[in-house]
């Protein structure tokens, strides 16, 4: 069989062209150069031998050296009628939003979409195939041209296409005409049995094709949409822990998801999105409660198991325990993660000591076993060496500190004397399982769709940082580098990533992290998104923010010092600087206390003594022999440096302190001397790094996104480098925009002015609330009432129903695909609903660490799908705005 490959595309002088057909592993098997023909043509001619073919555009340079690729494959099914075929491609984007769109929340939402068989006979000459995933499910695609056989273009003599894939539209017609072919794609509605709009932008073309026994495929890719055609949605962010029901147990769990289901859809919403909900059990303490600190990023939560809907009842002394329980901690206002975790596993502990033979014959569970072994047996055998020895710290057991796999799996045989308690913690698992896939199907049911947290980082002490160190930069942490949040950067204490050897096995660990989640969401938001361009990283000496740097990085060298003419001496811009003047500013009166930590060089300057010359030192001192109010500013003039060193390779290299020009050092060096470093500062953060941040993304990303058919949101907020935007727009992942955290240079950020691949949002989970940030400074509310909300006059003192209604219809009615809010600023619409005490409405603030993550709505889900009136009036805006 003869393929002739054409495809348009503007190289410059050197590079190449290049096919690559890959096999059903995604492997590349065959690679043909394509010579260049005219008016922007390359050409290639391939035997083949099979009736399916999958393969991918490449671009190189003289050296063989890969300057671009398509990330989504071409598919193309050959009839069996004809041995030749001439192919008239298109380079494949992944940034046409119709490409990226062909995922799991129109899979969910279009379920009854049935393949249908596009006929091809022998005397057809062309074969027409464009790729349109359809969001109505009421539209077909048809097309006409400037041909008679092609209707001359009458909308009422239009060609209708078979939709033989999701989203994959072919017809094969006779073209006799021996002219240049004019052609468009239109949409076609079933109901009213026209053809409702044309695809917007020039003519498409193809070529006349007099040969006999060859069949020309006009292989197209994208339907040109216009804005109203593409989907939109509207949803909710709420955390599972918050969710509240008549009979609940002090915290929310996953079959209370059907209940919020149900409101989404009396009020028309589409989405769902929730916090991460893996098993986050360190210390069975409240600050455990924090969920992007996952023990195993497998492993689901226990506090989110409903007892009630065990596959076994409670044993029947327990149940009045179970009852009083129940109604105590379902009265507070906000979660008691202590007394929730703590009971549930004691309950949870008697249904299995009850049940265990019925467990243990059980088929079902004995197959969840075994399907997910690679992760579930050294998850469990965790479980109980982390209780057994009272620390998730597998450097501090007695037994099994480095993870042997033939070893720990002893743990789960039948001999063991822990074989109870890990099938303990197997089965709660298998039953957590099936309650989330109840859930996510009843959600489903109503067409709605659930979007899920990614973590950007591991907990240190966590399965994957025992079974897997080698993926991992244990002697580092990851964090965030200042910013509105916190001037002191966020040290979040996770290890960082070695992608290096990540990259040896094709990113397999993110593949199958993937994988997990795809059972459960449609959608995923990628926590701090930034982390895959570049982490924010520290040294484990360090416990704030402000003393990391960003890896992978171009960093300082000494030569570059010389160039610059900058004085570079190491204990001067290495070592925190201390004189007496930042001696009394930082410690007044205390000054005397302060001197049991430093020493006196005898010239005015002073250095920390050796055991207590790190944050870390500090702070591990501080926890046993407490000083007061000397502690937090001993701590902090560790960081009074201008540079922070690296070893790399043997050699020192350096990266200037985030907002070195602000730190005390830097006031008491030369103003030329503070120009020159200024000026390095500059060129280190806004332009040497962008092209290796950038290069770095795009080996990681494109493998990660092709492995799941989740619509993938980035958190891109904070210090956004240059390149991050250009690369989410390269690989089509949907960008978030926060109103009041813009990334331009403007007071607030304009929803009209968000284009289709971003989600907007008014306020986060890591942000007060709109009421509470109303009153957080009267200043910036006077200019956001006056400018962003064009109301005139003085603003009120508390933001009331009318306000925040004008604020949710600005972030519907725009053209961002989706728009979410946390389910307070819903509330926030309505005066009857608000909570009253506003302060238990934040979820998190990431200037406290470690904080603690309770907030419970304040209303039941039962009594929410009852406001009839409210839930018309949310119902009525999405509907208004094109979000259905």
């Amino acid at each position: 069989m003869k393929l002739y490959f054409n495809v348009g595309y503007n190289a410059m002088a050197g590079q190449n062209l290049q096919l690559v057909i890959v096999d059903d592993k995604g492997s590349d098997v065959q690679i043909h150069t394509l010579f260049y023909a005219e008016n922007g043509i390359w050409k290639c001619e391939v035997d083949y031998f099979s009736k399916s073919i999958s393969y991918k555009y490449r671009l190189s340079d003289e050296k063989g050296s890969v300057l671009r690729e398509e990330f989504v494959l071409h598919h193309l099914n050959f009839p069996h009628n004809y041995k030749e075929f001439i192919i008239f491609d298109e380079w494949n984007n992944k940034n046409f939003p119709e490409n990226y769109l062909n995922n799991k929340i129109l899979y969910n939402k279009l379920n009854q979409f049935v393949p249908e068989k596009a006929t091809v006979l022998k005397k057809h000459t062309h074969l027409f195939r464009i790729e349109a995933p359809l969001y109505n499910p009421d539209w077909k695609i048809v097309l006409f041209g400037s041909t008679a056989s092609l209707g001359n273009w009458n909308d009422e003599k239009t060609i209708h296409l078979s939709q033989s894939g999701f989203g994959i539209w072919e017809v094969s017609i006779e073209i006799p005409e021996n002219e240049f072919i004019q052609f468009k794609y239109c949409i076609y509605d079933k109901k009213e049995g026209r053809v409702i709009d044309v695809e917007t932008g020039e003519n498409r073309f193809t070529l006349p094709n007099p040969l006999t026994d060859v069949l020309q495929i006009v292989s197209n890719h994208y339907f040109k949409f216009r804005s109203y055609q593409m989907y939109h949605d509207a949803g909710v962010a709420v955390p599972v822990f918050s969710l509240r029901t008549e009979k609940g147990f002090g915290v929310g769990e996953f079959s209370d998801l059907k209940n919020l289901a149900d409101w989404t859809k009396e009020t028309s919403l589409g989405i769902i999105q929730i916090l991460p909900i893996n098993d986050t059990t360190a210390n069975y303490s409240w600050t455990d409660s924090y969920p992007y600190a996952a023990v195993s990023v497998y492993a689901l939560h226990p506090q989110y198991i409903s007892l009630e809907n065990l596959d076994y009842d409670l044993p029947k002394e327990l149940v009045f325990e179970y009852q009083s329980e129940k109604e105590a901690l379902n009265d507070l206002d906000l979660v008691d993660y202590e007394k929730v975790i703590g009971s549930k596993w004691r309950f949870l502990k008697a249904v299995f000591s009850a049940e265990k033979e019925k467990i243990y014959k059980d088929r079902n569970f004995k197959k969840f076993i075994k399907d997910n072994e690679h992760w579930l047996i050294p998850y469990s055998a965790f479980c109980v060496l982390r209780d057994k020895y009272k620390t998730p710290n597998f450097n501090d057991w007695k037994t099994h500190k480095k993870y042997i796999a033939g070893k720990v799996s002893q743990l789960f045989t039948v001999k063991s004397k822990d074989y109870d308690v890990c099938m303990l913690h197997a089965w709660v698992q298998y039953q957590l399982h099936l309650q989330l896939k109840d859930a996510v199907e009843y959600i489903h049911s109503l067409g709605v769709s659930l979007k899920g947290d990614l973590p950007i980082g591991i907990y240190r002490y966590s399965v994957e940082a025992w079974t897997e160190p080698e993926l991992f930069g244990m002697d580092f942490q990851a964090g965030a580098p200042p910013d509105q949040f916190t001037e002191l950067g966020q040290n979040w204490e996770f290890p960082t990533y070695n992608w290096e050897a990540m990259k040896e096995d094709n990113y397999r660990w993110w593949k199958n992290r993937l994988k997990a989640l795809e059972q459960y969401f449609d959608a995923m938001r990628i926590d701090h998104i930034l982390g895959f361009f570049r982490i924010w990283r520290m040294p484990v000496s360090a416990t704030q923010g402000i003393l990391g740097y960003f890896y992978p990085a171009v960093p300082v060298v000494s030569d570059e010092f010389k160039a610059r003419h900058i004085p570079f001496d190491f204990n001067r811009y290495c070592m925190p600087f201390i004189n007496d003047m930042i001696l009394w500013e930082y410690f007044g009166e205390n000054s005397g206390k302060a001197l049991e930590f430093i020493n006196s060089n005898n010239d005015g300057t002073y250095s920390f003594k050796e055991e207590f010359d790190t944050q870390r030192k500090l702070t591990d001192f501080f926890k046993k022999y407490p000083r007061g109010v000397i502690e937090e500013k001993l701590i902090s003039l560790c960081a009074n440096v201008l540079f922070l060193t690296e070893e790399r390779k043997g050699e020192i290299v350096y990266h200037p302190r985030f907002n070195v020009y602000r730190s005390d050092s830097y006031k008491y060096i030369s103003e030329w001397e503070q120009k020159a470093i200024y000026d390095l500062y500059q060129d280190y953060f806004f332009r040497r790094q962008d092209y290796l941040w950038s290069e770095k993304a795009m080996e990681i990303l494109p493998v990660i996104l092709n492995a799941t058919k989740m619509l993938i949101c980035g958190e891109d907020l904070g210090m956004v480098p240059a390149c991050v935007p250009l690369v989410m727009d390269e690989l089509a992942i949907i960008a978030l925009k926060v109103q009041r955290m813009p990334s331009d240079n403007v007071p607030f950020y304009n929803p009209k002015n968000a284009d289709y691949m971003n989600v907007v949002t008014a306020s986060s989970h890591d942000s007060s609330t709109l009421r509470q940030w109303w009153k957080e400074d009267p200043v910036v509310t006077q200019k956001y009432f006056n400018q962003q909300l064009i109301q005139y006059g003085k603003a009120p003192e508390e933001m009331n129903s009318h306000l925040a209604e004008i604020i949710m219809k600005q972030h519907l009615y725009n053209n961002a695909m989706l728009a979410i809010f946390p389910i307070q600023e819903f509330w926030a619409t309505d005066s009857e609903l608000t909570n009253p005490n506003m302060d238990n409405e934040r979820i998190n603030n990431p200037a406290v660490f470690p904080h603690y993550w309770r907030y419970r709505m304040h209303l039941n889900i039962e009594d929410l799908k009852n406001k009839t009136i409210f839930n018309e009036k949310i119902a009525y805006w999405v509907k208004d705005s094109g979000r259905v």
